[in-house]
């Protein structure tokens, strides 16, 4: 059996985030052997959103493709670079609209690399959806993924890695087993709260809830944490900023190793990331 190793990370939040993965992921990459690396970028920019430099730090970390969420369009001056730059993706069921509104970006990409071993290159297909339940109301992200501009025979040719970004995790469970043996991976991302559920579907398909957060630890989600109470206490929603690193500097890199049988496209093992 020959083996690939994805590795996928979790919401990047901030400075503290984008210092902490430009130290790390490349370390995680030599250590791990990783062919290809997904970081979830929506909370880079201040919190909250993209910019173009912010992106280009995630990808000299390591990162081959860099998806989204809801916070995707918080930079209006991000929306043109999405539509140049395939490997930055946004959720791939945000409603389509006219053909002169339509959201921008795309919410999927294959990429090919060098096999490991030699001869064929490796098709990775990434592909971003967003959650419903708890959230703004999109399009059934169940259904948007049948509907996919590809065949299954195409699906079946590539490694297919899915970011599925949304809050109920009942809603991301039932996704991962709609898609259990059709994907290689389904990783929740939104909560930034590593959970500890990482498994192998009975079909092959790799799963966690979430893959954490890349940022301070000191803090509540990687915010300041004297503002989010604040806002839960008073139920004002003030604006939340970025936590800072205490003196010791408690940062973290969260996400997920996987194994994936390169002859199949199945996951033979997932191993969580928290350093």
């Amino acid at each position: 059996m020959q083996i690939l190793r994805a590795i996928m990370i979790g919401d990047v939040v901030g400075d503290p985030g984008l210092e902490v993965l430009g130290n790390r992921l490349p370390h995680f990459i030599k250590e791990y052997a990783a062919d290809f690396v997904v970081v979830n970028g929506e909370n880079a920019a201040g919190g909250f959103g993209l910019t173009a430099p912010h992106l280009e730090k995630i990808f000299a970390a390591g990162a081959d493709v860099v998806t989204g969420g809801n916070h995707t369009w918080e930079k209006r001056e991000f929306w043109p670079v999405m539509e140049t730059e395939k490997r930055a993706l946004r959720p791939m069921n945000y409603p389509a609209g006219s053909p002169t509104e339509a959201s921008p970006g795309k919410g999927w990409v294959t990429l090919e690399k060098p096999s490991p071993w030699g001869g064929d290159k490796v098709s990775w297909l990434v592909i971003n959806l967003q959650g419903r339940e708890f959230m703004t109301p999109l399009d059934c992200p169940f259904r948007s993924f049948d509907a996919l501009e590809l065949s299954e025979a195409a699906l079946k040719k590539s490694v297919v890695l899915v970011d599925f970004h949304a809050e109920s995790t009942r809603e991301k469970e039932a996704l991962a087993y709609y898609l259990d043996g059709r994907v290689s991976v389904v990783a929740g991302t939104h909560t930034h709260v590593q959970t500890g559920d990482e498994r192998l579907l009975p079909k092959g398909t790799a799963y966690i809830t979430d893959l954490g957060m890349t940022g301070s630890l000191d803090g509540i989600i990687g915010m300041d944490p004297k503002i989010c109470l604040d806002r839960a206490r008073n139920q004002v929603l003030y604006r939340m900023e970025v936590a800072i690193p205490g003196i010791e500097g408690n940062t973290a890199v969260q996400g997920i190793l996987v194994e994936i049988d390169a002859d199949t496209g199945k996951a033979v093992s997932i191993k969580r990331i928290s350093a």
